[in-house]
């Protein structure tokens, strides 16, 4: 039975109010904010639905607001930058009971991703990053300030009308290879969550991240994927930006898009990546269940026993008589609700058990 999302709400140091929801059950993996969305409106997103749905089915999802979008709004006068972002999180991260989390974090939320980790390593157990890059387009590119000045000025001008010829031109970017109904349930979405004017002021700063220095302080293991043919961040900064993380594993994804949509034909490989990449995280989740039924000598007896080792051999290391160590195996079947020793094994390896021995 699937966990109803639970939604509560942050008033940040500078005033800003912030929605933060929790959905799934299991590990936590917490989805930094990105693009111009609201994950209010999720069911008109062809490309933020799918993810949530993806990682709430096997973990305990938390997502937050980009100030600015939602219900996070943000006045003429409120910061909307990275540094913003980053007390943002920081200050969320205190309403988070797990000690560690995994961090996602897609277009410039890999930014917003790769800052928090860098400065909270005891935070993070892993990082996945998706079309993400260390430097937005105006540091690495600054010929073509005039194009993004004009791609600015189009969304002041144009966002909040009903024709969506305005944000068509972003959407253009993120979702080439879209279905035509998607793009227009993009569009829609988009709408929803910003206005013209926080629209303009967000894409600009999206373009101004500088997160380079960054990349070597990273220690946790770290997923890069990036879409081949992505128009709005190319394939090279996703390879940069890999190349630049210490022991950082690298994905690259047949698509144009520079976010995925579950029509898209590499949304299976792109899901399967990051849950085969997840999976320590899940294993070790459920092994922490596990062990917290046990007493100290039964973790010590199911490592043993997940080693594949027999009852003389337990007897044997731990000084302990066989009827001793048979005693201890069947108050050990009934914490893990097993009937024997074949299924002790595979319930203690499952969670991560004699991966050592």
């Amino acid at each position: 039975m699937p966990h109803a999302p639970e939604v509560t709400h942050h008033t940040m140091a500078d005033g800003v109010r912030v929605a933060l929801e929790r959905r799934g059950s299991g590990p936590v993996v917490w989805q930094m904010p990105h693009g111009l969305a609201s994950f209010t409106h999720d069911a008109e997103n062809p490309v933020t639905a799918p993810v949530a749905r993806a990682l709430s089915a096997r973990h305990t999802l938390v997502r937050h607001e980009l100030r600015g979008c939602g219900g996070a709004v943000a006045g003429a006068g409120t910061a909307l930058d990275l540094d913003a972002w980053l007390g943002d999180v920081e200050q969320l991260a205190e309403t988070i009971a797990a000690p560690t989390f995994a961090l996602v974090g897609q277009s410039q939320g890999a930014a917003l991703a790769i800052a928090y980790a860098a400065r909270h390593p005891h935070r993070v157990s892993r990082l996945v990053l998706h079309g993400g890059c260390a430097r937005g387009r105006r540091l690495r590119e600054p010929e073509a300030a005039a194009e993004l000045d004009m791609v600015e000025r189009l969304a002041e001008l144009g966002w909040d009308r009903a024709d969506a010829a305005f944000r068509q031109v972003h959407t253009t970017q993120i979702l080439p290879g879209a279905r035509r109904a998607e793009q227009a349930r993009y569009n829609d979405a988009q709408r929803s969550a910003t206005g013209g004017a926080t629209a303009a002021r967000l894409l600009h700063a999206f373009e101004t991240i500088d997160v380079s220095a960054l990349l070597p302080q990273l220690r946790c293991p770290t997923l890069v994927l990036h879409s081949r043919d992505d128009a709005r961040v190319p394939h090279a900064e996703g390879l940069e930006l890999a190349a630049g993380i210490p022991g950082a594993e690298f994905v690259s994804i047949a698509s144009p898009n520079h976010l995925l949509v579950e029509s898209d034909p590499a949304w299976p490989r792109w899901l399967e990546a990051v849950r085969e990449f997840l999976a320590p995280v899940q294993r070790e989740h459920a092994q922490a269940e596990v062990s917290a039924r046990l007493t100290a000598r039964q973790r010590v007896l199911v490592e043993l026993l997940a080693q594949g080792r027999c009852n003389a051999q337990i007897a044997g290391e731990l000084g302990l008589s066989a009827k001793t160590v048979r005693n201890h195996m069947s108050e050990l079947f009934a914490c893990l609700a097993v009937e024997n020793r074949g299924q002790a094994i595979v319930a203690a390896r499952q969670v991560g058990y004699g991966l050592g021995g």
